[in-house]
């Protein structure tokens, strides 16, 4: 069961959830593990069995993936306790890819460094999946984002060869980090543009990415591009909420910097 098929049942509570997590019913587990995370439930308890969640055996697909270490992951990514960091890192080594891609954006979510030479070694040694389908043996997508967000400068030389990867999110999310670790703004700007170029691509779901990547590093240069691009404007405003909000901190209250104002207007023409 994914994340997506889950009903949005905010009837249950914490004392059911913390049973459910822990009863014989994997449907039930997989369930109370999504609605720990969803509704940001960060109590002790839940995150101390969603870790141990992380090396349950119970549930297996016949793929060999393991859907309640997937929702375990993310969910421990969205409560913000680091006391997860090493659990997380443990499951970069699942040979279940989601839940490898799930823990790598939750390390990215919760901001600690002390994955990054996990991730770097993923970098460098891909491994050989149990799912014939994937497109790449690692979610090296996701990797990249990880070490942008994390400001991971030492592994530029390793992000570089990225740019040229033959799958299109995984080069974009190169350029991504490589906007978020370039101290040079020329730079920084070279790479995001690489980006805006990418809004044009025929592929709807591939523009959809983009412009997530472009909210995620706030690059103003790219906010007439994300208005433009075909796409849902709901999408656009979060991608734009992006942007603004990399605006806000350098204004001086109660003033807006002048790319807010542009921002803010590009927003109430979506909306």
């Amino acid at each position: 069961m994914s994340e997506s098929e889950l009903p949005d049942d905010n009837q249950l509570t914490l004392e059911q959830a913390l049973i459910n997590l822990q009863c014989e019913d994997l449907g039930l587990r997989i369930y109370a593990a999504w609605w720990l995370g969803r509704f940001r439930v960060k109590d002790p308890r839940a995150i101390a069995l969603l870790i141990n969640a992380l090396d349950d055996e119970a549930d297996r697909t016949d793929a060999g993936g393991y859907p309640l270490r997937r929702n375990a992951a993310r969910a421990l990514g969205k409560l913000g306790d680091r006391s997860a960091v090493s659990a997380l890192i443990r499951s970069l080594d699942c040979k279940d890819f989601y839940v490898r891609e799930a823990a790598a954006q939750s390390l990215e979510m919760l901001g600690d460094i002390a994955c990054v030479p996990k991730l770097l070694e993923m970098l460098n040694t891909p491994i050989t999946s149990e799912i014939s389908s994937l497109e790449s043996d690692q979610p090296f997508d996701a990797i990249l984002e990880a070490l942008g967000t994390l400001g991971a400068v030492e592994t530029i030389p390793q992000i570089l060869p990225f740019l040229e990867h033959p799958i299109p999110r995984v080069k974009y999310a190169a350029a991504r980090a490589m906007y978020q670790l370039s101290s040079d703004p020329k730079t920084a700007a070279h790479y995001g543009d690489i980006l805006i170029k990418a809004l044009s691509n025929n592929d709807l779901q591939l523009r959809r990415t983009v412009l997530s990547d472009l909210g995620a590093i706030g690059y103003l240069g790219a906010a007439e591009a994300i208005s433009n691009t075909m796409a849902e404007n709901s999408l656009k405003l979060i991608s734009l909420k992006g942007v603004l909000e990399k605006q806000i901190p350098l204004a001086t209250p109660p003033d807006l910097t002048a790319g807010a104002v542009r921002v803010m207007a590009l927003m109430d023409d979506l909306l």
